[in-house]
């Protein structure tokens, strides 16, 4: 129920809620949650039982309605709404009024036990894991902190644990970003390992360390270093080629020419972050050029905007962003 206490231009509305337990979620531990809601529509909250009362602008006051009646349908839901899932409903409701957040919160892409629930965080990533369940090969492109990396292996385990693939190769070509670093010891696992070690945190982060060591030993996972992909068909495989704004034209013609039946293949990269040589074209630009309209071929353009780290990732982007157009002047 909502009701208009007053008819000046800060208005005060009244929701109430049947659920004082889902109210008490809601609010968070000492009313966190509503602290970030207030922050993002400037609006103000108080709570007495399961009365709601939001004070502010009309236009504030439809936003901040509309997110708390999705987040306490969330939790409803059996939903375990974190300080940072607010923070993502606040952003999306911002961007699109229209969302659905049990839509987008509650696609669940993969649960284990003991182990995180994994679900997207924002419009983009929505965008994102849907174009991988439906697309043969998928561009992730945009700046760091966007889940590309994450949610990509995220749908490559899904995939493998439930059959719909026999392997997970993750594929990094070995650019070294802005330093040298000289000779490696070891094999070739030993020599490319440090440049894919978000793909194993990311791993990690979804299966105990035994069962990823495990299926490292069984060749189910595997890595590829990009110079050594070439003449091989990947068949039955979800590929994951990361940093792949550091490739060469002829590297991701190669990548991309290596898919075989039943496979996947995620390219992901910042076009904003090339290490590659002045005279190299990176082959990520050049496959957003030529490849765009293809069936089959998705591509996810992230921005800022959906940056899904700590929040002052967003501002860190922001005053790069600035130096570099000023540069550009």
């Amino acid at each position: 129920m909502t009701k208009i206490v007053g008819m000046e231009e800060r208005v005060t509305r009244e929701i109430v809620f049947e659920e004082y337990p889902i109210v008490r979620t809601l609010y968070g531990e000492r009313g966190k949650h509503f602290k970030i809601l207030e922050n993002f529509f400037r609006v103000n909250i108080s709570v007495k039982g399961n009365h709601i009362f939001i004070t502010g602008e009309p236009i504030d006051l439809e936003l901040v309605e509309k997110t708390i009646g999705e987040l306490y349908s969330l939790i409803k839901s059996g939903y375990n709404l974190y300080p940072s899932d607010v923070e993502y409903a606040s952003r999306i409701i911002l961007e699109n009024p229209r969302a659905n957040l049990k839509d987008i919160f509650l696609d669940t892409i993969f649960v284990t036990s003991g182990r995180k629930v994994i679900t997207p965080k924002g419009l983009v990533q929505k965008k994102y894991i849907e174009a991988i369940r439906r697309s043969e090969v998928v561009f992730g492109i945009g700046p760091a902190g966007t889940g590309k990396t994450y949610l990509a292996v995220a749908m490559a385990v899904s995939f493998l644990m439930k059959g719909q693939v026999n392997r997970l190769i993750l594929v990094r070509p070995a650019v070294e970003a802005g330093e040298k670093l000289g000779f490696l010891p070891g094999d070739i696992a030993d020599k490319v390992n440090p440049y894919l070690r978000p793909l194993y945190d990311a791993l990690y982060d979804m299966l105990s360390f035994d069962k990823v060591m495990r299926l490292f030993q069984k060749g189910v996972i595997e890595i590829a270093p990009l110079a050594f992909m070439r003449g091989r068909t990947l068949n039955d495989a979800f590929i994951i080629l990361d940093e792949a704004q550091n490739t060469t034209s002829e590297q991701m013609k190669m990548f991309l020419t290596r898919l075989g039946q039943n496979s996947k293949a995620v390219i992901t990269g910042d076009v904003t972050q090339i290490d590659l040589p002045d005279s190299k074209k990176s082959g990520l630009i050049e496959a957003m050029e030529i490849l765009e309209g293809i069936e089959g071929i998705s591509f996810v353009y992230f921005t800022k905007k959906d940056v899904v780290r700590h929040p002052i990732v967003q501002k860190i982007i922001d005053a790069y962003e600035k130096k570099e157009m000023q540069e550009k002047k």
